[in-house]
């Protein structure tokens, strides 16, 4: 019936930033709402530029993607597409839409779904109130932007995450890009097929924006066969010039069989066999959803805002694996968040304080897994869970270019399980905890479009559910992981270059780590003594050459002020992003080897490397633009150095270097289409790996990455 409505949908579709003066004394502007065209004339959901201003007001790393950059000339696969040139983020697929994703190392150890990573669509959590994180949900060719922030730097959010948060913001019927219709059709290698339509636009003082999409696709490997129905809605009404106020709404039914890890020379030898339990189970992972959300914008005066907003999430997950999971998640919160831009004491001034709930409960139920079907039943409970965030933040501009940010925030968490399934003895309990992250941080705009930053920052993440380390009768509950970072950088735009540098060191307690290696990945955790995250991070866009062929055709390097007023030329552009991680154990933790032996080894491991990311990455695009919308160029993805699968440091992945090539044609008008070819040497790699304690030759922690692919892709709009 689901699916029913989802397709109905898809047919229906288709019928403000401070500013500061450079001497003198600092400018006062309206609130960004105020700014004519700033937010495409909606109150409740900012454009992208607005956006952009908003966010490098953020004294650390943040990213602003937009979406028209990557949907319209790739296939969109699944997050990875819209993350790629992030640097800093870690995205790589499993199988269908599944995909591990860590931001500065978060979650590494997390063998299934997501952990340390807050996902959001529209600003409603994606996530369970607990945590878990999922992919499913998410339809990459459905937003009109990505919002990234790194590590501590989405304190707007209360995220309860290591490594951040993910927005994915769709688009409203007042952008720019909405149309009366649009629709388009992707085709590819392993029997890949989507369509998807799109319609918005304005009636008065109402807007509306509504995209569907269906997908099916064969899979790379054996047993990895999957298909998908998603639709989102908004729809938006200006009730005064000052108040403005945006429904939401999210449905999806998904239909994914799961091929499973294997053995380091099966990923590499016989990279599309499935794991043989995964066929004789027929694993599978199905989810059926519906999201719910409201947010109101108000304008009050010429210095204040304010954001209102309440949501509601159903899911239904039927998982069979090494059991038979049936998972039913119901979610509901609000959130409040103000703005204040004033001058106080002939300063520069803005305040934001917010605050944001997210409740839910989990009514699972688990059962034998027989051939994929339910059997007797081995578990049941109820989990609840409550997060309370608030915070304050205030930036304040000592000088007309340099701003000082301070900020708290409070969490209060609480946990509890009811035990419905005591045959194996009642595993009920319940945890609460209570947690301030206080930051410092200065902003200085050093020249037009650029700033640099640097903050001081603490950050919690709660242990979910899923961590296998609540509520078990006779063992030591999971403390949360607790980190200070310390970074500095810098960012700037023009219409050549683009570029953002950070430099980052999270040092951290209490992180969560995987230790036995149990069923399909999953694990026993442990809080480990004292870790650091450090590392790298450097993205890159530029027209490193321009008018080759077009306005004269003599070329050159950009230059200050090159062809002013000229006509349009095309231009050579260069993506990069480059991540270096340097993740390593420095506390007094150790790991046992040769277990089961008469004599066992307990083998200390401060200084290993933590496992689970590369220590280099590279990803990288040239392409030529010429002015009549066509384009084309290679790209390649690069690994240059193994990582180990271990805690003990014992078993590594391969190191590789994926080359890919597109071409199209997008010139910003109705019709656009594009060709692209992935890992075009048809490289045997490891693109995903789950985390164990102590591997061996034999561990099967491997997921293979897919080979040669070719994708293309058509899309019209009225």
């Amino acid at each position: 019936m689901l699916r029913t409505l989802l397709l109905a949908g898809v047919a229906l579709s288709c019928a403000p930033a401070l500013a500061h003066a450079q001497s003198g004394e600092p400018e006062i502007p309206l609130p960004e709402l105020n700014v004519e065209g700033a937010r495409s004339g909606s109150l409740t959901a900012p454009g992208l530029d607005a956006t952009r201003r908003e966010l490098e007001r953020t004294p650390g790393a943040v990213s602003v993607i937009d979406a028209e950059g990557y949907k319209r000339s790739t296939p969109a696969l699944t997050v990875k597409d819209a993350l790629d040139y992030t640097p800093g983020v870690f995205a790589q697929p499993k199988w269908g839409d599944d995909t591990r994703l860590s931001i500065r190392g978060s979650g590494l150890s997390r063998n299934f779904h997501l952990r340390g990573v807050q996902l959001y669509l529209d600003g409603v959590p994606i996530n369970t109130a607990d945590g878990y994180g999922d992919f499913q949900e998410i339809d990459p060719s459905a937003y009109r932007l990505v919002e990234v922030y790194k590590g501590a730097n989405a304190l707007r959010f209360g995220a309860n995450a290591i490594g951040g948060a993910i927005n994915f913001v769709t688009a409203t019927g007042r952008d720019p890009q909405a149309s009366v219709a649009q629709v388009g059709i992707d085709v590819g290698s392993f029997g890949h097929v989507r369509t998807q339509a799109s319609s918005g636009g304005v009636h008065g003082n109402a807007d509306y924006f509504i995209t569907g999409a269906w997908q099916r696709a064969d899979g790379f490997r054996d047993h990895s066969s999957g298909d998908a129905a998603r639709v989102s809605a908004n729809i938006g009404y200006r009730l005064s010039e000052n108040v403005e106020t945006r429904f939401y709404l999210g449905a999806n039914d998904i239909d994914q069989r799961i091929p499973g890890s294997v053995k380091r020379k099966e990923a590499l030898g016989s990279p599309k066999t499935a794991a043989q339990s995964n066929v004789d189970g027929d694993y599978q992972r199905n989810v059926d959803s519906l999201r719910l959300a409201n947010k109101t914008t108000l304008r009050i005066g010429d210095t204040t805002s304010a954001d209102i907003g309440l949501f509601y999430s159903y899911k239904h997950l039927v998982h069979p694996i090494f059991q038979y999971l049936d998972y039913r998640y119901r979610d509901y919160g609000g959130f409040a968040r103000v703005t204040d831009e004033r001058e106080i004491g002939g300063h520069a001034n803005r305040l934001v304080a917010g605050v944001n709930l997210h409740a839910g409960e989990i009514d699972n139920r688990q059962f034998v897994n027989v051939s994929g079907g339910r059997g007797a039943p081995t578990s049941s409970s109820l989990d609840r869970s409550t997060n309370l965030s608030s915070y304050v933040e205030n930036t304040h501009y000592v000088l007309p270019t340099v701003g000082l940010v301070t900020a708290i925030q409070h969490l209060y968490a609480t946990r509890d399980r009811d035990d419905r399934f005591l045959s194996n003895g009642d595993q009920s309990g319940d945890k609460s905890f209570s947690e301030f992250s206080p930051k410092v941080g200065l902003l200085w705009d050093f020249a037009p479009g650029a700033t640099a930053f640097a903050n001081v920052s603490r950050s919690v993440e709660v242990p979910s559910f899923g961590e296998n380390s609540f509520l078990v009768a006779n063992a030591e509950l999971a403390k949360p992981q607790k980190a200070w970072t310390y970074e500095i950088g810098a960012r700037g735009r023009s219409e050549n270059l683009n570029w953002d540098v950070a430099v980052y060191r999270m040092e951290i307690d209490d992180e969560l780590q995987c230790r036995d290696l149990g069923a399909e990945g999953s694990c026993t955790v442990f809080n480990l003594d004292k870790t650091v995250h450090q590392g790298v991070e450097i993205g890159f866009g530029a027209a490193v050459l321009k008018g080759l062929f077009v306005n004269g055709g003599d070329g050159g390097l950009i230059t200050k002020g090159d062809r002013e007023g000229a006509a349009e030329v095309d231009t050579l552009w260069l993506n990069l992003s480059y991540t270096f991680n340097d993740f390593y154990f420095d506390g007094d933790d150790r790991v046992t080897l040769d277990r089961g032996l008469p004599t066992e080894r307990r083998v200390g491991i401060k200084g290993n490397e933590l496992p689970g990311a590369p220590r280099h990455y590279v990803r990288a695009e040239l392409l030529y633009k010429h002015p009549s919308g066509v384009y084309a160029g290679p790209n390649v993805e690069w690994a240059p150095e193994a990582y180990y699968v271990d805690n003990a440091n014992t078993q590594k992945t391969k190191a590789y270097a994926l080359l890919g090539a597109k071409v199209g044609y997008d010139a910003g008008g109705a019709f656009s289409a594009y060709v692209e070819g992935r890992n075009l040497t048809n490289e045997k790699y490891i693109s995903s790996a789950s985390i164990a304690n102590v591997a061996d030759r034999d561990s099967r922690l491997y997921e293979p990455g897919t080979g040669r692919a070719v994708y293309a892709g058509v899309k019209y709009r009225w």
